[in-house]
């Protein structure tokens, strides 16, 4: 397992969704009651770009189709069709820099 620098605490607000990119892959991070989260920022669906859904609480809405996904395990919550679980990672602090480990 690897660590990739995905940017700056400051850069990742409370709530707010941000895609990175990080080694080769489409990563969503956020920042929820202080701790980072990141999983994967392709619907695996459709191909939607997960960044640009809605965040309430824990649950981040696909901005396509409406499928619903726990954002700190990267399950799905709710959606007519079985959908795979999105990739989930770890987000590490050092200091004011993030790391994801891959």
């Amino acid at each position: 397992m690897s660590k990739v620098v995905i940017g700056k605490t400051s850069e990742i607000q409370q709530g707010k969704l941000t895609h990175v990119t990080a080694g080769g892959k489409e990563i969503l991070v956020t920042l929820i009651d202080g701790k980072y989260y990141a999983m994967g920022n392709v619907c695996n669906h459709a191909g939607a770009e997960l960044h640009e859904g809605e965040l309430h609480g824990r649950e981040l809405i696909c901005p396509w189709h409406g499928a619903k996904w726990d954002i700190t395990t990267g399950e799905l919550i709710w959606f007519p069709q079985k959908l795979k679980s999105e990739e989930s990672y770890k987000v590490v602090v050092d200091d004011d820099t993030l790391f994801l480990e891959i």
